[in-house]
């Protein structure tokens, strides 16, 4: 029988992001996966009032954190990665791709000098590469498409699918970050959807279309035979037009630039100036093309 981990969800509303906390029954070991360090753009200010909650529930259910996972580098709000591994000691992980997005940032930050090595984060994960979480037997599947290091996690009978899926009546994540490919982004859903059909899958945002409550839990079932985007263009051909025609619409994340730079490290803020602020880096035309809002 496959496992079924105990998945808990927390709903960041400011940038509709979902994170989680994934959890072994039997031994009580858990991985807390893309978590959001809050920050508001209007003030630069930054807080940990996200962080804190999961850990409140992770020491009201009397869990331990064996990882802190990143499915990648976002583009809408910071890891919180960083902060948290401080608190719990708890080693930090992402895809091995993540050295090619740290690479093509670090270009358009003008950073000669940045690691573009992954050095960041404590494991580096392959493609197909296994870990546990407690008893429980992890894996990882590349995902690329969304970004070049993409990285789906497979715990038992769920999945942590990113941004690559989402719900079935919001369909499938833009594939125009630099780095994206729609191609490849058709390839990784198939990848996904061939996981067994019962296979609960978890998506990294939901936007509440039309005003509804926040949702983040299908199955594989239920996206093959509901999702907007998978249904209607049912060969790649058709889904990719049809997805760089979509994105070409698409103002860029509000936050893109802000967030990239503090994710391709780990989640960590820049370090003080000699005056002892922090300061962020904001490229002009790095994006062309981009639509406006």
């Amino acid at each position: 029988m496959t496992p079924c981990p105990a998945v808990t969800a927390f709903h960041e509303p400011r940038s509709g992001s979902v994170q989680y906390v994934v959890a072994d029954p039997a031994s009580g070991a858990c991985a807390i996966i893309d978590p959001v360090l809050d920050y508001d753009e209007k003030s630069g200010a930054t807080g940990t009032r996200e962080a804190e909650r999961i850990l409140a529930f992770i020491a009201r259910e009397g869990l331990r954190v064996e990882w802190i996972l990143d499915t990648h580098p976002h583009a809408d709000h910071f890891s919180a990665a960083a902060w948290l591994k401080a608190r719990t000691g708890a080693p930090t992980a992402i895809g091995a791709r993540v050295t090619a997005v740290q690479a093509l940032w670090r270009d358009l930050y003008g950073w000669p000098d940045f690691p573009a090595d992954g050095s960041q984060w404590d494991r580096l994960f392959a493609d197909g590469e296994e870990f546990r979480i407690g008893t429980l037997a992890a894996r990882v599947m590349h995902s690329p498409g969304h970004t070049l290091a993409s990285i789906t996690y497979v715990v038992g009978d769920a999945a942590f699918v990113h941004d690559t899926l989402f719900m079935p009546d919001s369909g499938t994540a833009r594939a125009d970050f630099p780095g994206g490919d729609a191609a490849a982004l058709w390839r990784s859903l198939q990848a996904i959807l061939a996981l067994p059909p019962q296979t609960r899958l978890f998506t990294g945002h939901d936007y509440c279309p039309g005003g509804r409550p926040a949702r983040w839990e299908s199955s594989v079932a239920e996206q093959k035979a509901q999702n907007i985007h998978l249904t209607r263009y049912p060969d790649e051909a058709g889904f990719v037009a049809a997805r760089q025609a979509r994105d070409r619409t698409l103002p860029m994340p509000r936050l893109i630039l802000h967030a990239l730079q503090v994710n391709i490290r780990g989640g960590r803020l820049p370090e003080p100036e000699a005056d002892g602020r922090r300061y962020l880096r904001i490229p002009l035309d790095a994006l062309p093309g981009a639509a406006w809002d």
